[in-house]
């Protein structure tokens, strides 16, 4: 497979020694994990930061089949929070092969069980305009899978994911005792 890179830049000039830097860099994680079908980069510099230290902002996304890895890190220089962005990912990455190629007990990983499945969004408002919006795949899983991939993310508070034992989206969060609940939506 061939790694495809992309590289945005918002609030901030991207010159052609950058840009080289870090799909160069990016390109490499396939040396970690080889169904790394795309990355996604975003550099950002956030003025209104509270801390001069945290302004600069890299964020790395990584897709293939039955994989979606996330890291974002924040420095003071841009090379420093892809660098430490980058780190983040292959810890993760480390983590994911460790307990996807065990195995699932009938032989076969979980990139082997998942099928694609069509996109979903996400929307995150701020009082009546929406601040941002993602868009991300959604794989089928069953909830301990769901649970792992929450883990693996690093999301503390909550996961959306398609549930192959249900055949329906369901929402998996963390409740305040430590123990987690599911959401499962029905059109009434």
């Amino acid at each position: 497979m061939s790694n495809k890179v992309e590289v945005q830049a918002r609030n901030m000039p991207v010159n052609e020694k950058l840009e080289e830097y870090v799909t160069k860099k990016a390109q490499r994680l396939e040396r970690y994990l080889e169904q790394i079908e795309e990355t996604y980069v975003e550099l950002s510099h956030v003025k209104s930061a509270r801390n001069a230290t945290d302004r600069n902002v890299a964020q790395i996304t990584v897709r293939g089949k039955g994989l979606l890895l996330r890291a974002e890190e924040r420095a003071d220089d841009i090379h420093v929070a892809f660098d430490s962005a980058l780190a983040k990912l292959q810890r993760q990455m480390d983590r994911y092969k460790g307990r996807h190629y065990r195995g699932r007990g009938d032989g076969r990983s979980a990139a082997e069980v998942t099928v694609e499945a069509p996109a979903a969004s996400k929307e995150k408002k701020v009082k009546p305009l929406i601040a941002r919006r993602k868009k991300f795949v959604v794989l089928p899983m069953n909830e301990e899978e769901a649970i792992e991939q929450m883990r693996l993310l690093g999301h503390d508070n909550f996961f959306i994911f398609y549930n192959a034992d249900a055949n329906r989206v369901n929402v998996l969060y963390r409740r305040r005792d430590g123990s987690y609940g599911l959401i499962e939506p029905e059109i009434g």
